[in-house]
């Protein structure tokens, strides 16, 4: 299969470009998407230059959406013994999540924002390619079995290791319970507080005017290719505050020149130079 071309035309009939992905990455997940759907090369051209529902449910099937609550539990109080400081006094913290896939993320981190007593004063924003991840994002309902375990892990590295004298965190105000349905619900203040909308970080303008206190984009850049991270991460530096915070993945970091406009801190880059430019 020639997934450059295939790439192309995707790219030349829908709004979606995934040309600067990583190769191995790509075409690992539409081979998949061929085998799935028993189809031949030719009739995935033509699927996709003449389906829109078949485009947007590949778009669900080759972007990646593997999440958890509280996933890394050791890292989210590496965080924020080393945030709250830079946000404690803040009137207002702007917060985006870019590629917040079904929104575990989101919710984790606005529990402990409210723990903290930051919540109040926090705009949350997330944002996420694939218009289910968002539809899943704002529902806010997910497994009980698959995730109690991280809350309950969660729970033990609280206790082991207090932040800022938390102990224990009442989960049952943040979620309801329902077992028999295998699920878990969030609750309504939480769901109302965030922003979340369906964007394409590689093509499309940021969709909001404001300035960022702390940008979550974990395990999403290591799909793209050393050009498009910079690009992303250019993007990121100048939608941010001095000294403001970009917290990656385990296994993303920063190189080259970006090392210079950022000073990492454990997890986390923060923003050491307000100078804007375009690559």
């Amino acid at each position: 299969m020639d997934f450059k071309h295939y790439l192309q035309v995707l790219k030349e009939h829908t709004p979606y470009d995934f040309s600067n992905y990583s190769d191995n990455s790509i075409k690992r997940r539409l081979q998949k998407v061929i085998t799935d759907n028993d189809l031949t090369m030719e009739e995935l051209l033509e699927k996709t230059q003449t389906n829109e529902y078949f485009v947007e449910q590949l778009v669900e099937d080759i972007t990646v959406n593997t999440t958890e609550l509280f996933r890394d539990p050791e890292l989210w109080v590496d965080f924020y013994e080393k945030l709250f400081p830079l946000l404690k006094n803040k009137k207002t913290i702007n917060i985006w999540h870019a590629g917040c896939s079904s929104g575990m993320e989101v919710y984790s981190n606005m529990i402990i924002l409210n723990e903290l007593g930051l919540l109040e004063r926090a705009k949350i924003f997330a944002t996420d390619i694939s218009g289910g991840m968002v539809k899943s994002c704002k529902k806010g309902i997910y497994r009980y079995e698959f995730n109690k375990g991280q809350i309950t892990a969660f729970e033990k590295v609280l206790k082991k290791n207090p932040i800022l004298g938390i102990s224990k965190i009442d989960f049952t105000k943040y979620f309801e319970v329902d077992k028999v349905h295998d699920r878990l619900i969030v609750k309504d203040f939480l769901i109302k507080k965030v922003d979340v909308r369906q964007h394409d970080l590689v093509q499309q303008s940021i969709p909001f005017y404001n300035k960022f206190d702390l940008v979550f984009c974990r395990n999403v850049l290591i799909y793209f290719n050393a050009a498009l991270q910079s690009k992303i991460y250019q993007t990121f530096h100048n939608q941010m505050y001095p000294n403001g915070a970009l917290i990656l993945g385990n296994h993303e970091s920063l190189t080259g020149f970006f090392k210079t406009k950022f000073k990492k801190n454990g997890p986390i880059y923060l923003k050491t130079n307000a100078f804007n430019f375009k690559l």
